[in-house]
């Protein structure tokens, strides 16, 4: 990765919801300015800093090539394994291969849409807040789950899951949106984990261990079905 891209990664302008945490941050610095000798301003400029970081949203590449499913987070990969999605998509008790990744605070934690289609549900869930690296997460902790019906009527699942530390989803997609891969839909705050459920009969091409960057690496192949 070059320095400019760098650069233009860290420098990026911040997801709206990022605002009332740097209005915020910006409030406490400014008052701690005016205060001669205030630790309040330090502390106000590393908070308002450490958001610009964290609600960073930059500009990515999708492939365009029909048929990909790509990265829907920034993140690592912690578990590529068959598992059944969400019971409240209401899509069956078959197993599906789920891409799961673990983003940390140092990710960017804007989620984007795999594959193109539309979003046939939308279901909130309430539940626990442990460390989303471990595989449980998946099941107990608080998530928001999307059902997207692709172009060739199969469908697939992104599940958005609050960590340890995460207390807000942020969903800004509706049951019948048109959406197209690549395409923002959402926001997690503070530590997070998103799972990819794959349609039937189609294998991941990604391995644990990997690390994925949202809206542009390759999770996934229509064109290669290689068992259910």
């Amino acid at each position: 990765m070059s320095l400019g891209h760098s650069l233009r990664l860290v420098l990026s302008p911040p997801h709206p919801a990022g605002r009332p945490f740097l209005i915020g941050g910006g409030a406490v610095a400014v008052l701690g300015g005016a205060i001669v000798g205030s630790w309040l301003f330090w502390l106000g400029a590393a908070f308002t800093a450490f958001c610009l970081y964290f609600f960073r949203d930059p500009e990515r590449v999708t492939p365009a090539r029909p048929g990909l499913f790509i990265a829907p987070a920034d993140g690592h990969i912690v578990s590529v394994e068959p598992a059944v999605p969400p019971e409240e998509l209401g899509l069956g008790p078959a197993p599906r291969w789920r891409v799961a990744i673990f983003l940390s605070v140092l990710d960017v934690h804007v989620n984007r849409v795999p594959i193109d289609g539309t979003v046939t549900r939308v279901a909130y869930r309430h539940g626990a807040f442990v460390n989303a690296s471990l595989d449980k997460a998946s099941t107990d902790n608080e998530r928001n789950a999307l059902a997207i019906r692709m172009e060739d009527g199969r469908d697939i699942a992104v599940v958005q899951i609050a960590g340890l530390i995460a207390r807000r989803i942020l969903c800004d997609v509706r049951e019948g949106s048109r959406v197209r891969a690549g395409d923002r839909f959402g926001i997690i705050r503070f530590g997070s984990r998103t799972d990819l459920y794959l349609p039937e009969g189609v294998r991941p091409l990604v391995e644990v261990g990997q690390t994925t960057i949202g809206g542009e690496t390759v999770l996934a192949d229509l064109s290669r079905p290689t068992g259910g």
